[in-house]
């Protein structure tokens, strides 16, 4: 059968060898409960045409079913699954060797039970899963088992009759040694279709999920664009008022000369907190700026201070006075990336942060958010921990699936850490979370320190 896996991928025909040795085991029990149930069956044969060996054919017939019982229970355990090969032979030719036993003590060549080797062979080709060469050792052993028993007895009846004996035992031999071939091979076959329909239907699966995630980044960039060009507006609106209050400024900061002395240091010091009020607002509109018309493809040496000073500023209102910021980095500490992703990044990874210390109750410490940094091997690590409920075992292979969400409806679309993976994944970076429930949660990101990374 070797040669029905020439040009056949090695792996497949491994997996059909194990495949076969599975079956094997299942078949050879089948091969055993029918030996288990037929052999005694025998014994209305024995009534009919040797009566007076009704009672001792009676017990052969029920030590062989014993034997067949036995080793249909050995194959449940771990050594006879390793010795189901071995086995798968012995359990037809068991059934052989005591119909060869009634036939000596019979009429030996002249005996009737010769068609009952026909039809272990026949259950052989039906049932058992044997290779070829297996299939041809077990019709040789089933002749020479007849020859020698027949003559051994002594008794040679007409040659008409062995001639009719003969060719009936030999046709079922030819019959179960092609019919085995050809099983075989068409088994091959099957199983060489199964698995190729198996991975098409792999490959339709993987290419309908990709499909699914393409749809969800179009809609998200959609939402964006949209987002984006809103915003533009907003910040186009917003920015005139702002020139307007500047130029208001300077014309007010000239009529302090025009006050009291003792006016004056309060009338600056009111003017310089409008003053960074404004500079403040212009400053958020900045950022926005860069959310509206990002270059995307950009990147740059960024420092890890400048994007985490954004991302805070984004989220000022949401954790001042709420949450403890403990931050250990290098001042210098560079990332190679693109800024305003960059910043997109570490703005959802804190938004997390923070929804998620919003969930837990604190009583022996307060919510704490501790960003570390450091540079090593030419690699840049930023780590974003916080002590909140941390994320359950079951989720942790889904927090990157688009739209894959814990919270309530209303509170988050489940985009921002698919956002920040394919970001991350975009600047050559590796994103790594480690987790304890209701202990900590950690983010911990790898980014190039230059621009090493192939175009």
């Amino acid at each position: 059968m070797n040669k029905f896996y020439s040009n056949t991928d090695p792996a497949i025909v491994t997996a059909f060898q194990a495949y076969e040795a599975q079956q094997r085991i299942s078949n050879t029990k089948v091969g055993c409960a029918l030996v288990v149930t037929l052999m005694p069956l025998g014994s209305t044969a024995d009534y009919f045409i040797y009566h007076d060996m009704l009672v001792p054919f009676f017990w052969l017939r029920l030590l062989c079913s014993a034997i067949a019982g036995a080793i249909w229970a050995f194959l449940y355990t771990e050594k006879g699954r390793r010795m189901s090969r071995w086995l798968g032979v012995v359990v037809p030719l068991l059934p052989v060797a005591f119909l060869a036993g009634m036939i000596a003590v019979t009429d030996g060549f002249a005996s009737t039970y010769y068609a009952a080797l026909n039809l272990v062979l026949l259950a052989v080709g039906a049932v058992l899963h044997w290779t070829l060469a297996e299939s041809i050792v077990a019709v040789v052993l089933v002749l020479m088992m007849y020859i020698g028993v027949g003559i051994g007895h002594g008794n040679f009846p007409p040659v008409s009759v062995m001639f009719n004996n003969f060719y009936f035992i030999a046709l079922m031999d030819i019959i179960v040694v092609v019919g085995t071939y050809f099983q075989s091979r068409q088994r091959f076959r099957e199983f060489v279709l199964r698995h190729e329909l198996d991975i098409n239907r792999k490959a339709l699966e993987a290419s309908l999920i990709q499909l699914k995630e393409n749809e969800a980044q179009l809609v998200q960039s959609e939402k964006l664009a949209s987002l984006g060009r809103m915003s533009a507006g907003m910040i186009h609106e917003i920015n005139n008022p702002l020139n307007y209050a500047k130029a208001g400024l300077e014309m007010l900061r000239d009529k302090e000369k025009h006050l009291a002395t003792a006016q004056q240091a309060d009338y600056l010091d009111i003017l310089k907190d409008v003053e960074d009020g404004v500079n403040r607002v212009k400053t958020i509109v900045s950022d926005l700026r860069m959310f509206t018309h990002p270059d995307t493809e950009m990147r740059d040496a960024v420092t890890v201070k400048e994007v985490l000073v954004a991302a805070h500023r984004f989220l000022n209102n949401e954790c001042a006075g709420k949450v403890e910021f403990e931050e250990d980095y290098p001042a210098d500490q560079i990332i190679w990336g693109n800024k305003n992703k960059l910043i997109h990044v570490f703005t959802n990874l804190l938004q997390n942060s923070l929804d998620a210390l919003k969930n837990k109750t604190f009583t022996d410490e307060k919510p704490v958010i501790r960003i570390t940094g450091r540079t090593e091997n030419g690699a840049s690590f930023i780590s974003v921990r916080d002590n909140g409920p941390g994320i359950a075992a079951e989720h942790l292979d889904k927090i990157y699936d688009p739209f894959f969400t814990t919270k309530d409806v209303g509170e988050g679309m489940g985009l921002g850490l698919s956002i920040v993976y394919r970001i991350v994944r975009e600047a050559k970076g590796k994103i790594l979370v480690k987790t304890e429930p209701e202990k900590f949660c950690e983010f911990t990101l790898e980014f190039p320190t230059g621009e090493t990374i192939e175009a």
